[in-house]
Order: structure tokens, then sequence, then C-alpha cells
């Protein structure tokens, strides 16, 4: 199953190895060099046009999303629920 993280960008629901709010996150040394480093690696993709709100960690590959981390999480139960 898919599972939208915002805009028209869909992941494949079993890749997901966590959805990470920003703001919370980033205020870790360790998380913030975590993420330069995929941007650095190329292993890292923006789907925002405003404010990025959470970031998802794939198997090889990081997305930073515009949804929030409880509205991507709330569409990956509704899939498994169906």
């Amino acid at each position: 199953m898919y599972v939208n993280i915002g805009g028209d960008k869909m992941v494949f629901q079993e890749d997901v190895i966590g959805v990470f709010d920003l703001e919370n996150t980033t205020t870790s040394k360790i998380t913030r060099e975590f993420l330069k480093r995929r941007e650095k690696d190329g292993k890292s993709e923006s789907y925002v046009t405003d404010i990025p709100h959470s970031f998802v960690v794939l198997n090889d590959k990081i997305y930073i999303a515009q949804s929030s981390t409880q509205t991507i999480l709330k569409r990956a139960n509704r899939l498994k629920k169906a």
C-alpha cells in the first residue's frame, strides 16, 4: 500500500521506517547532522511549497514533507483498516 506524505508524493508504506516532526527533532545536533549528511549524499528530497513540518525516513531516502506527522500517520492508519 502507498501513503500520501503531502502534495502528490506517495511512498510505499512498508518502506517507511519513521515519520518525525521537524520542529521537535531538529533541536538535536545528531538529527541535524543526519539530515545534512543525507542531503549531501543526495538521499534527501523536499516536497514542500510552504513551511516543512515533518520528515519521512525510508530505507533508502528521506523526504521533507509539508504535512504534519499526525496527518501522515492518520493516512497510514486508514490504509491498515481498509
